[in-house]
């Protein structure tokens, strides 16, 4: 039996279907079923038990997966590392990272990146769902916020800050809060998740936390979406400051109630690197690491 074959049932395992996986391969459905099939026929066992609703592991293929997973990813790894000895990185780099944060920080660095390495592709997910790492193939995860799977090698690689900003003539016809507990009165454009929607945190200069209940209109899944509806004067919005510096730097955006620190959940928060817990890192990925970490951290940018 071939690796391949292995590293196809280890992925049907993950996912719980032929089709998952057949669209992250881009492969037809038929192809993953025929691979499982012929491993099945090698083996002398039935890995899964098939139905027109629902696929489930039997428990040979359970007991099989136990045993074979840590054993293929480690031939995945001599294999990384042997191709490393050139000391050119190549072959499919996967890297996932939420649509705004990606659509505004990873995108623009991408040509750069891929002019110094010409033998490596890049697979970029862009997406707010929460992947896992190791169903989906990903290389490199940029994560906001706190980390919470201990399984996973996590790196900081920049501090975050919010700010609430509306625009210029937003303002002008509905005037600006001077104090946290004003913006009850205003429009708030406001993200779906939990704590986001129904308050914003405000800190000032001596430490002392005030939370104020926000309310509006407006509610939108996309941070890039509450940046464009704030500069289109339809309200105040809580952002991230990479994502709206330039727009407050070229003042269609204006930031408020500047004196506090604000936040809709923690005030310190960060961007995190997060990659498997493998012993060894592939050189594609420390490539990455390094470029991103060059570009985006302070550190490196003063």
């Amino acid at each position: 039996m071939d690796l391949s074959s292995l590293q196809t049932f280890i992925a049907v395992m993950r996912q719980g279907s032929f089709a998952a996986v057949a669209r992250d391969r881009n492969l037809d459905p038929s192809s993953i079923s025929r691979t499982i099939a012929n491993l099945e026929k090698e083996l002398g066992i039935r890995l899964f038990q098939r139905s027109t609703r629902k696929l489930s592991p039997t428990e040979a293929g359970q007991a099989y997966f136990q045993r074979i997973e840590s054993l293929v990813e480690e031939l995945h790894q001599a294999s990384h590392a042997v191709n490393d000895r050139s000391g050119q990185p190549s072959g499919t780099l996967r890297v996932t990272a939420s649509v705004s944060f990606g659509l505004k920080c990873i995108v623009p660095l991408l040509p750069e990146f891929e002019a110094q390495y010409p033998d490596l592709n890049i697979d970029l997910l862009l997406t707010d769902a929460r992947v896992d790492l190791l169903a989906e193939r990903i290389d490199l995860a940029i994560r906001l916020g706190p980390m919470q799977d201990s399984t996973l090698i996590a790196q900081p690689l920049m501090h975050t800050r919010y700010a609430i900003c509306a625009s210029p003539s937003y303002l002008q016809r509905h005037g600006t809060p001077e104090v946290p507990t004003d913006i009850t009165q205003h429009n708030c454009l406001r993200f779906p998740l939990a704590g986001y929607r129904d308050r914003w945190r405000f800190r000032n200069a001596d430490g002392q936390v005030e939370e104020v209940q926000v309310g509006g209109r407006t509610v939108i899944s996309s941070a890039i979406g509450l940046r464009d509806c704030a500069i289109a004067n339809m309200g105040i919005a809580l952002l991230a400051h990479w994502l709206i510096d330039d727009e407050l730097a070229n003042g269609n955006l204006i930031q408020l109630l500047a004196d506090y620190d604000v936040t809709a959940t923690d005030f310190e928060t960060l961007a995190w690197l997060v990659y498997p817990s493998r012993q060894y890192v592939p050189l594609k990925v420390q490539k990455l690491i390094n470029y991103l970490t060059q570009h985006l951290s302070p550190q490196h940018n003063s």
